[in-house]
């Protein structure tokens, strides 16, 4: 296992403090606020805790209220909604010197057999073909405004291995693309036979390349390289099928629509041998910055 994914394991292994509270250590993302993806992945952990073993999380649904502050713990109030038969809900609310955060609602549901189909998986190449991060930043070095970009950018995505596709929004500033895109990732190491860990996991790194398929529709290389600015606003997943994060996923992507400062990102995840394991949608801000 690599430093950073057991650094990243140690970030979602959140303290109790009370029966339904919980405290999660914050760290800076690439832009100076806690990364959106940590957060929802550590309040799917403190709603998880909450949940018998035989339940697994099956949707959830939440909102980035407030950005995160990175040096400051980040305490969870978890609601226990309903326990039914089938199904258990729970709300979270993330929370930061005295103010909501972040909210989220998620559902569990215990395993039953039932109707079956699927979307079938598109076509991609073998991610061991694929550029690694770092070989494929150094590619675009020249845009940026120093060589700590990258390292900074290396930094942050350092748990997961990440691998695009085709090339990244930065790859192709200033010519409007297609606004679709799809990138293998799995964690940096093995992970425990813990399919809430999983399940956690895939919901930190969904947050990292959503919105890419909104930039590339405008030409727009993304935050790094400055031509915009943006936030998540919300993000909705539904989980599908078992999958681990420590084996290949395809997470495609496309953007159907921008307008009023905000763009929309949908997404489905799929494993190496084609099950359909997760759907993702959230919308962000994403804006031109004036001047």
């Amino acid at each position: 296992m690599s430093a950073a994914l057991d650094s990243l394991l140690d970030l979602l292994d959140l303290e109790r403090i009370e029966q339904d509270i919980f405290r999660g250590a914050s760290r800076s993302a690439f832009v100076p606020r806690v990364f959106g993806g940590q957060v929802a992945a550590q309040a799917l952990v403190a709603a998880g805790r909450t949940v018998p073993a035989d339940r697994a999380p099956h949707s959830l649904h939440s909102y980035f209220l407030r950005a995160g502050d990175p040096g400051a713990p980040i305490v969870y109030n978890v609601d226990r909604i309903r326990d039914g038969r089938s199904f258990t809900t729970r709300r979270v609310v993330a929370v930061q010197h005295g103010q909501p955060i972040f909210h989220l609602s998620a559902s569990f549901q215990t395993y039953e057999e039932g109707l079956e189909h699927q979307a079938a998986m598109p076509p991609a190449p073998d991610p061991e073909t694929l550029p690694t991060a770092a070989q494929m930043l150094s590619r675009y070095a020249d845009r940026f405004s120093g060589p700590e970009v990258v390292d900074r950018l290396l930094e942050a995505r350092a748990a997961v291995d990440l691998r695009y596709v085709d090339a990244p929004p930065l790859g192709t500033v200033g010519v409007p693309r297609e606004p679709r895109s799809q990138v293998w990732f799995r964690t940096n190491g093995k992970l425990a036979d813990d399919p809430l860990l999983h399940v956690c996991m895939a919901t930190y790194v969904s947050d990292m390349t959503l919105l890419d398929s909104v930039l590339l529709a405008h030409g727009r290389g993304g935050w790094a390289v400055g031509d915009v600015v943006g936030a998540s606003l919300d993000h909705a997943m539904w989980f599908h099928r078992p999958f681990r994060a420590d084996e290949w996923l395809l997470y495609d992507q496309e953007s159907p629509s921008a307008s009023g400062g905000r763009g929309l990102g949908q997404a489905r995840i799929y494993t190496q041998d084609g099950r359909l394991a997760i759907t993702v949608i959230q919308e962000g801000v994403v804006r031109v910055p004036l001047g």
